[in-house]
């Protein structure tokens, strides 16, 4: 029961970070390819981007209750980047709309561009930041202590701002290779470039973040060796890496966004190989695990029936959502 419920809130995470990933990313390649794509981003993700948030609501309802140790811990110790990323939330999805459906002229569309913009950055980077303090495992066990090193320095450091830093390009990256779908012809070799201009920096980033491991001493790297599965998802990804590549250029639109997905689901899965049965870190030692810090049994027993159930509901009426704003409309252009 516990395996299916953690099972479930990996599925919603992973597709959290390819779908709402996704439209944060838009925010940041925008910035990138200038107006010349903004055209092409408002169009990409106006119809589905409020959906996209389901499946974040969807974790935090589990965590909420079903691991409500866990919440307690994140909302209270980690609540400064929490407060900031809904606060991005927030932000970018209000100038997103008013953008998209004020039909009024005039500089007020570039303060909604730009709010839109740059809190497309600053949510990923905190939700990044609090994936960091997660797994470095300076949270505290207490509030004994000053302010600051209750809540501040367990997410305020080299490593967590360098995980902020690779999920902001992560997302950025699966926005580029998604637009490419969108693109019209004169702007496919604009998100072209920056699709693997993205590859790039989110490979540098990852060696920042082992980096950034080392000199805090938690050993992601030996982490990595030591899991089977963890190796298994590095090799995989950077096979499929010349394969993206090869389907950029030829366009092939599904194969691209297959691959893209994949190689993003490596990258979660290698890490959840690793993080796995911890939910977090402590720093006393007491860490939080799936079976130390889960509701009573009745309380996940029913928590997995609403799951089993919610899933049923939710996944064919988002996949017809999908089919009749984006599939309908690939086909329509391709015709």
């Amino acid at each position: 029961m516990t395996e299916t419920i953690i099972a479930i809130l990996g599925i919603s995470l992973l597709l959290y970070v390819l779908l709402g990933g996704a439209d944060f990313g838009a925010g940041i390649i925008e910035i990138a390819a200038g107006r010349k794509g903004m055209g092409t981003v408002s169009k990409a993700i106006a119809p589905v981007w409020e959906a996209n948030h389901i499946w974040i609501i969807l974790a935090v309802v589990i965590l909420f209750n079903g691991f409500p140790l866990a919440y307690t811990v994140m909302s209270t110790y980690l609540h400064i980047p929490l407060l900031l990323a809904l606060i991005g939330i927030i932000i970018r999805g209000t100038a997103f709309s008013f953008r998209y459906y004020d039909i009024s002229g005039g500089n007020v569309h570039n303060y909604y561009s730009w709010f839109f913009r740059i809190s497309s950055i600053l949510t990923p980077f905190f939700l990044g930041i609090i994936l960091g303090a997660i797994i470095l495992g300076d949270i505290p066990s207490s509030t004994n202590g000053t302010f600051y090193d209750i809540f501040m320095r367990p997410w305020l450091n080299f490593f967590s701002l360098s995980t902020g830093v690779f999920l902001t390009l992560l997302f950025g990256w699966i926005a580029s290779v998604y637009l490419i779908g969108e693109a019209e012809d004169n702007t496919f070799p604009l998100f072209s470039r920056i699709s693997v201009s993205f590859l790039i920096a989110i490979v540098l980033s990852g060696g920042l973040v082992f980096m950034a491991a080392e000199i805090k001493g938690i050993g992601i790297f030996r982490k990595f060796l030591d899991s089977p599965l963890s190796i298994a998802c590095v090799v995989m990804a950077t096979v499929m890496i010349p394969l993206l590549l090869k389907n950029i250029s030829k366009r092939n639109i599904l194969n691209t966004r297959l691959l893209a997905g994949a190689i993003t689901g490596c990258i979660l899965v290698g890490w959840f190989a690793v993080q796995f049965p911890v939910l977090i870190f402590r720093a006393d030692g007491n860490h939080l695990t799936v079976w130390n810090s889960q509701a009573p049994p009745a309380t996940m027993y029913y928590l997995m029936i609403a799951l089993v159930f919610g899933v049923f509901i939710i996944l064919p009426a988002f996949a017809y959502l999908f089919r009749v704003f984006k599939f309908s409309k690939n086909s329509s252009k391709k015709m």
